[in-house]
């Protein structure tokens, strides 16, 4: 694996974001961020980031705050939302590998969440062209049958049983998702619910944010998605009504595996299918 530097980077409201440079060895090409899913740590993107470093890229990753290592402690009571990642976190991100990238393009990878918050950031302007991975709409109704079957009871009672016993959402407990802070997990549920999702849960402001975006997007979904139909997919990124989109579903069988899944895509056994094939030539 490729070296990487830890880092500590304060966003606009004080709250310290670790985060992880993977370094090239040469000068880099460009640079990369990588934006995570719903509850999901830096750590679940090391062997990708540090591929990523050896294909010349400098690479960066990170954890919201409330999450992995940009938290330590009991998160009830701890105070944050989905917007504090979008607004405050990436953007102090973006700031910092910009600066890193010296004028060289930023590509800004988002997995799942990592793809649907990119309208809250500040300034777009500092990045390149946006990969979005598995991303979709979290609206239960039009989920793959399977999940829609059981979503019903986990936005309608162990949600809210949950945040109301616990202060916060204990998933890791209950095996899913991950420990998330109450106020991401009530916002999360509050999108899920509606047919709009994000857009519908928090008003014209935020269609509006989506149809301002004009940073190219290439949508990376999956078959096999277990959390992402087809209408999931193209429901979200229709809200990007400004920006090129470039849509890819990629059936298992073209890569010839039995499966990929909402986070197949960053296992090593797609190096030289997904990440090769797909992936390198949308990062040029």
């Amino acid at each position: 694996m490729s070296r990487f530097t830890q880092l500590e980077i304060r966003t606009e409201d004080q709250v310290t974001i670790v985060g992880r440079m993977f370094i090239p060895q040469k000068e880099p090409v460009a640079a990369v961020l990588i934006v995570p899913a719903m509850g999901v740590k830096q750590q679940y993107y090391a062997t990708f980031a540090s591929w990523l470093s050896e294909q010349g890229y400098l690479v960066v990753t990170f954890d919201y705050r409330g999450i992995g290592l940009s938290h330590s402690g009991s998160l009830r009571g701890y105070k944050a939302d989905i917007m504090d990642w979008a607004q405050l976190d990436c953007a102090a991100m973006v700031r910092m590998v910009a600066r890193a990238a010296d004028k060289k393009s930023l590509y800004w990878i988002g997995h799942s969440l990592g793809g649907q918050i990119f309208p809250f950031l500040p300034d777009q302007s500092a990045v390149t062209k946006m990969v979005t991975v598995a991303t979709g709409s979290g609206y239960w109704g039009d989920a793959p049958p399977r999940l829609r079957r059981v979503s019903w009871y986990l936005w309608y009672f162990v949600v809210p049983l949950a945040l109301r016993i616990f202060g916060y959402f204990p998933g890791k407990r209950l095996r899913k998702v991950g420990d998330l802070p109450y106020d991401v997990m009530e916002q999360w549920r509050h999108w899920c619910l509606n047919p709009d999702y994000v857009v519908g849960a928090e008003g014209e402001q935020a269609r509006q944010l989506y149809s301002e975006v004009k940073t190219p997007i290439t949508s990376l979904s999956f078959s096999d998605d277990e959390y992402m139909s087809t209408r999931n997919v193209e429901s979200l990124h229709d809200f990007y009504t400004t920006a090129p989109r470039m849509m890819k579903r990629i059936r298992p069988s073209e890569v010839n595996a039995e499966s990929i899944g909402h986070f197949g895509f960053f296992r090593p056994k797609f190096k030289k299918s997904l990440w090769e094939k797909y992936l390198l030539p949308e990062l040029s």
